[in-house]
């Protein structure tokens, strides 16, 4: 099938753009090695130098009672009614990583003290494997408050002497001496251990004593914990540091501690409890010991034995409802009591739980309270008094207060209502018993009393025999699943990052500079910035000159040279409507002036010339003539010929040497008056003259944005050549040459790009020639030219 035109072009204009962006920027090749080479020198020294950090990792199971957990572990004893705290991940979380905790965990690691040694170029820290260890005690608060640091320089003999951290003496010591310092006491032993690194005998060491405070807030910071998934209750802890066994050893002493304090947390309101307990049931048992002594007297002085048979009918039904009775006071005695306790114990103190049996509104209560008073223990430890949350947490808690009082006092009143219902319905049947002696009636109340203060001392047991199974059965709060271990290759920096970073930043930077160069350029450069930019029609490119020769001459293998060769070939397709038996005439031109267009129109000249082709040059920029830079002319020329009458214009042609066929008319002596010579009917008559006698007329015009010489000859010309300078004239001036062109002042015109560098404009190894990486000099080609030649040749 075959291809479309159109489609065709666009193909091939895709690949010469794709072609002519990278070229752009392999022109500049060695800008991109030294910037890779300078990147991967400057990685290297980083990881040369930078401080290696290792992560621990390890997982644990903590309790959520909405997701369940170690929790499970109680559900043995939930018969009897034991209950453990309510907890949530994310509570849990923010526990194992507050400020107190994480503290508690520096000062037993004892990591507020590190010790240094010095290596070639930097210190290196030492954990366990350096040549001493310093053992401080009888410490005040100030050791873990301030900042200080000393220096020991092992000596002769097991000695060694200390130094402050102003570096002044303060002693020579032995090994194991008991040395006392301004803030505590330090024995310095040296390490025998098998990880000591160092074995040398002498050594220095910088002790450094940090805040505790600093330290724990540096591992508050880089510690991360997070549940495993959304619907468990398991946390990773992680932790990055440069010594490794210390992130391990961070990691299983914070679970050790936060484990327990949360069982310290769980005993405290059982303690409570327990005593509250104790004390009642001393006081009951002292009180029923008394009663069941009444009950023994009473009997003995009355000689009473058992309860008389005929009254068994009538007591029937009295019987159920002394039970309620005796129950109902029971409750009131236990209310009572809970209520004098409440006003007597001091505040911010824990109530006894689970001691209300009938009233589950206010055992809730009282749960709910001590919680509070709990969580207000808890806060104060890692905040001040005055901080918002126990502000609030204390009104929560005298709110709570008030509530438990108000429903004992509304228990009270319902026992107290039911209490008279049960006397009301037992004075009934005690009318019916009246017959009964009054010593039984007394001695039923003294075992009433009797029942009362069993029935409350079995209760109160019972109570603390629940109360100490959840002391002796009290679980941690997390179950360690792995144990935290860390990792034997660092985290960072990694090696292969690094690198692969410097390499594409060795890449990216000269490409943004070389990118920001281009986008503020705004001279024109290759011919891509000329063509698919206006609609002219392009006749070439003519690189910059590396020669000193001015004139081509027949031996010219130059690059220049070839290029306007081929501009001369180019020119004939414009050409191609002229007689025969006229001269082709040729005006060179351009926008503004030093955009050589004086060179082009000299060596296009001469290049035609030594075709055999006979040629005129004319020199008719008269404001600003330039040809005598390149050839040697007589002051004389054009404009004397148009200001006298009647003279011949053969007197101010002059013949080049070294040329058989090129001739030049200069462009004569600088006139005041260039436009009234120039719309003279002489310049019009000249021109229809020298046409019959040359075969080409190269004409050297004035820029037409300056000045209206140009124009005012225009139709005279065949063809304008327009010349455009690479890296001098301003893309903006693009559409003043295609304003020319589309209202056609200069007939026949055609842009040629001057000056151009081809290895910036092509590539390497492209210039002008007879084939592909023809260069001016052999020796300057390279292996690099070869390679792109072989990869890149269209």
């Amino acid at each position: 099938m075959e291809q479309h035109p159109s489609f065709q072009k666009e193909t091939l204009s895709d690949s010469t753009n794709i072609r002519e962006q990278i070229d752009a920027y392999l022109v500049h090749w060695k800008w991109f090695v030294l910037s890779l080479f300078l990147c991967v020198i400057f990685a290297t020294i980083y990881l040369r130098y930078a401080v290696p950090l290792y992560s621990a990792s390890g997982s644990i199971m903590v309790r959520d009672d909405r997701k369940g957990g170690l929790q499970s572990e109680l559900t043995a004893f939930s018969d009897i009614g034991l209950t453990g705290i309510k907890s949530n991940v994310d509570n849990e979380i923010e526990i194992i990583k507050s400020r107190t905790l994480i503290e508690r965990v520096v000062k037993k690691l004892k990591f507020n003290i590190t010790y240094f040694t010095e290596g070639r170029v930097k210190s290196v820290e030492r954990y366990k494997d350096g040549p001493i260890s310093c053992d401080f005690f009888d410490v005040n608060e100030s050791f873990y408050s301030k900042y200080d640091s000393y220096i020991l320089n092992s000596l002769p003999n097991k000695k060694f002497e200390l130094l402050n951290s102003q570096k002044q003496k303060l002693g020579e010591f032995k090994y194991g001496d008991i040395i006392i310092l301004k803030n505590s006491k330090l024995i310095v032993s040296q390490n025998f251990s098998k990880n000591t690194t160092n074995k040398v005998k002498d050594y220095s060491v910088n002790v450094v004593i940090n805040r505790v405070l600093d330290v724990a807030l540096n591992y508050k910071s880089k510690i991360n914990i997070a549940p495993l998934g959304k619907n468990t209750s398991i946390l990773e802890l992680t932790i990055s540091d440069p010594i490794k066994e210390k992130s391990q050893d961070f990691l299983n002493t914070i679970i050790e501690i936060y484990n327990q304090d949360a069982i310290e947390d769980k005993n405290y309101i059982s303690r409570k409890t327990v005593d509250f307990i104790e004390d009642r049931i001393k006081l009951i048992a002292t009180e029923l010991d008394d009663v069941e002594k009444g009950e023994e007297g009473f009997k003995r002085s009355n000689k009473i034995t058992d309860i008389p048979v005929e009254s068994d009918l009538f007591l029937q039904n009295a019987v159920d409802f002394e039970k309620n009775l005796i129950q109902t006071e029971t409750e009131i005695k236990i209310v009572n009591d809970l209520s004098n306790y409440i006003s007597t114990m001091p505040k911010g103190d824990l109530l006894p739980s689970n001691v209300v049996p009938t009233d589950e509104n206010a055992s809730n209560l009282i749960s709910e309270y001590n919680k509070a008073v709990l969580r207000n223990i808890r806060l104060i430890k890692s905040g001040t008094t005055k901080s918002s949350v126990i502000i609030n947490n204390n009104q929560e808690i005298e709110e709570l207060n008030k509530g438990v009082k108000q429903s004992l006092n509304r228990v009270k009143s319902e026992l107290n209502v039911r209490k008279r219902d049960f006397e009301k319905q037992l004075n009934k049947f005690d009318s019916k018993i009246s017959r009964i002696p009054t010593q039984t009636r007394e001695l039923r109340g003294i075992e009433r009393q009797q029942k009362i203060k069993e029935t409350l001392y079995l209760y109160l047991l019972q109570k603390r025999e629940e109360t100490a199974i959840t002391l002796a059965v009290t679980a941690p709060n997390a179950k360690v699943i792995d144990s935290a271990l860390y990792s034997s290759n660092p985290v960072s920096p990694r090696k292969n990052i690094i690198y692969l970073a410097a390499l594409a930043l060795g890449l990216l930077i000269p490409f943004i500079i070389i990118y920001i160069k281009e986008l503020l350029d705004t001279k024109i450069k290759t011919k891509q910035d000329v063509e698919g930019k206006i609609n002219i029609p392009f006749l070439g490119d003519v690189p910059r000159s590396a020669t000193n020769e001015e004139i081509i001459s027949t031996n010219s293998r130059s690059s220049s040279a070839e290029a306007i060769r081929i501009i001369r070939t180019n020119l004939e397709f414009l050409l191609g409507q002229v007689p025969d038996n006229k001269a082709k005439t040729i005006f060179i031109t351009s926008t503004i002036p030093n955009e050589g267009k004086t060179f082009i129109a000299v060596n296009l000249a001469s290049t035609i010339a030594l075709s055999g082709k006979k040629v005129l040059l004319i020199g008719l920029d008269i404001r600003n003539p330039k040809l005598d830079r390149y050839v040697k002319l007589p002051t004389k020329g054009l404009t004397n010929y148009l200001a006298k009458p009647n003279e011949d214009i053969n007197n101010y042609i002059t013949q080049l040497e070294n040329f058989d066929q090129f001739f030049v008319l200069p462009s004569g002596t600088i006139p005041p008056n260039p436009v009234e010579l120039l719309m003279n009917n002489k310049v019009n008559d000249l021109f229809d003259n020298l046409k019959n006698n040359y075969d080409y007329i190269v004409v050297d015009t004035a820029p037409v944005s300056v000045v209206t010489d140009t124009m005012l000859i225009a139709k005279n010309a065949d063809s304008f050549v327009y010349v455009m300078r690479a890296n001098y004239l301003d893309k903006r001036f693009l559409k003043t040459a295609e304003t020319f062109y589309r209202e056609k002042k200069l007939p026949n015109m055609a842009v040629l790009l001057n000056d151009t560098i081809w290895k910036k404009s092509y590539g390497y190894g492209y210039s002008y020639g007879y084939g592909y990486g023809y260069v001016e000099d052999d020796k300057k080609k390279t292996w690099f030219t070869d390679f792109l030649n072989k990869n890149f040749k269209n």
